[in-house]
């Protein structure tokens, strides 16, 4: 197994819990089984490890892997997941995302709620075991990890569907309906608050893809820069408090291979992350980011044991961002005439009328030889079926991202790209904002100076100066196919703002609908508004 996975995936061994792997929030009344006894409570770190397993697998399972992901991308002026002939159309799923015009019924959206709820449950029914396990300073910190992980998925249930059930006791159903976004801020916050003295402060393999205090600083610093749009009340000097935290402790820094931290081999030696999901191509499957991104011809240069389908194309505004020459970061994009690596041309062998379906010469069916040549345009040809065509010129369209790099190691689409969620740039460039928006300067690190260490690790040129629309495109480069577009373009008010054929202004849908399946099966639910 790849790196230090195994330690995070491992099996029940000290401990045996019955996990049940609940569909929603509506079904938390299932009775816990434990077959704990004195001669297998956990003791030993290693074993408590163990015995949280199933919070993790919970964690990393279908939704970071394709439904988050996707769903935070899909949904804003970064990238499109375009129909091709009626491919990829799936009665609106994909296309509704960057229309805005998704509803309580799309199919991404219960899977989100899915992977929230169930990773909510099964921290709740692991702790409703551990209390009969003994005391001790182990124990203590594993509860502590735990009450994180259900923090950090409240947290994202929060982002995306405002107003959720809070319960924090497996079996208890008496809790189940519908609280205030405020109330939901609230109650993550007192809990990261309350854990932070039992989290570890360990940064290395043996906590690695586990909760530590930086973490919860670094969700709270997420929660308080938002906090004007999630309660009303702006908190950005808490989150400069929040990114000293972190700071200060000198635990983390900007990696000098930017492009490097996201490849197949990443792991606890990338110090940009403080916390990412850790993936295996065969015992944590599920990613499989580059199967959207990348051109089925692209498989023989990385070596891909499959051919990938890439609808997930980037809009040419995004792209713009990249501007600097010298930028590395541009270097995640696959763009123009595609070449193997010793320099031979990538070659496609189609016909007249397969390279282009608009073709009215004499020979529709005579062979043409073509280069893959990726170009920046979209070009809708309906509009209400998404459909840009599938011809290989519309196949050819939009630049195509290519951060999480394919796993050449692997038998499957699946991947070994562990993904990070919260990264040390993002604290810098996070409290740069904040103060900004008003909060005071901390130990003389201004925004520029902020911003510029992110630049100056991507080869970029230093800014002379900096302003929240500045800093927002800087967001843009560092952070492009990490699933954070959404929130940073909701806490600027340009979710709202026309991309590709989008024309959809309307405010409620930033926050994403409650889905069907959960408001059938649990009736104190309320929807959100606008849906």
């Amino acid at each position: 197994m790849n790196r230090f996975k195994q330690y995070i995936l491992l099996s029940f061994t000290a401990l045996c819990i019955a996990a049940v792997y609940l569909s929603g929030c509506t079904k938390l009344n299932v009775t816990p089984v434990s077959t704990l006894t004195p001669a297998n409570f956990p003791t030993t770190p290693a074993q408590f490890v163990a015995a949280t397993g199933p919070i993790y697998t919970a964690f990393s399972s279908l939704a970071p892997g394709r439904q988050w992901w996707l769903t935070e991308d899909i949904s804003t002026d970064m990238e499109v997941l375009v129909a091709r002939g009626g491919n990829w159309f799936d009665g609106g799923t994909y296309s509704t995302m960057n229309l805005h015009t998704y509803t309580a019924d799309n199919g991404m959206l219960e899977t989100m709620w899915q992977w929230g709820f169930t990773t909510i449950s099964t921290c709740n029914q692991v702790l409703s075991l551990f209390n009969s396990v003994p005391e001790s300073a182990t124990k203590t910190q594993t509860v502590a990890e735990i009450k994180t992980m259900r923090a950090l998925a409240y947290f994202f249930m929060m982002d995306n569907f405002g107003n959720v059930p809070i319960t924090t006791t497996f079996g208890d159903i008496s809790n189940l309906g519908t609280q205030p976004r405020a109330k939901v801020f609230t109650f993550i916050e007192s809990e990261l608050v309350a854990q932070i003295p039992n989290l570890s402060t360990t940064v290395g393999a043996s906590t690695y893809g586990r909760p530590t205090k930086y973490l919860a600083y670094a969700i709270l610093a997420k929660m308080y820069l938002n906090a004007a749009y999630y309660t009303g009340t702006a908190r950005y000097q808490d989150c400069v408090t929040m990114c000293d935290n972190i700071i200060q402790d000198s635990k983390y820094a900007l990696d000098a291979d930017y492009l490097g931290m996201f490849k197949p081999n990443n792991g606890p030696q990338i110090t940009d992350f403080i916390y990412a999901i850790p993936f295996d191509a065969v015992h944590a499957q599920y990613m499989y980011y580059a199967r959207w991104t990348l051109h089925p011809a692209l498989k023989k240069k990385y070596s891909m044991p499959y051919a990938p389908d890439g609808p997930v194309y980037t809009y040419p505004s995004y792209y713009a961002y990249f501007n600097d020459p010298n930028d590395i970061r541009k270097g995640q994009y696959l763009t123009g005439k595609q070449y193997y690596n010793d320099g031979t041309p990538i070659t496609i062998t189609t016909t007249n009328i397969g390279l282009d379906a608009s073709y009215s010469g004499p020979s529709p069916n005579a062979t043409v030889v073509h280069q893959l040549e990726f170009t920046p345009n979209i070009v809708w040809r309906n509009n209400s079926t998404f459909d840009i065509g599938n011809d290989e010129l519309a196949n050819e369209e939009g630049y195509r991202n290519n951060k999480f790099y394919p796993d050449s190691l692997a038998s499957s689409r699946n991947q070994s790209n562990d993904v990070p969620l919260f990264r040390y740039a993002d604290i810098l460039l996070e409290k740069g904002e904040a103060i900004l928006r008003g909060a005071t300067v901390t130990n003389g690190q201004t925004p520029l100076l902020l911003v510029n260490q992110v630049r100056t690790r991507a080869k970029a040129a230093a800014f002379t100066s900096v302003t929240l629309t500045t800093l927002l495109e800087e967001r843009a480069r560092e952070f492009a196919d990490e699933g954070w577009r959404r929130n940073d373009l909701i806490r600027y008010g340009m979710y709202e703002n026309a991309w590709g054929i989008k024309t959809d202004a309307d405010p409620n849908k930033r926050i994403f609908p409650i889905p069907t399946p959960e408001l059938q099966l649990n009736s104190k639910l309320v929807q959100n508004p606008g849906y």
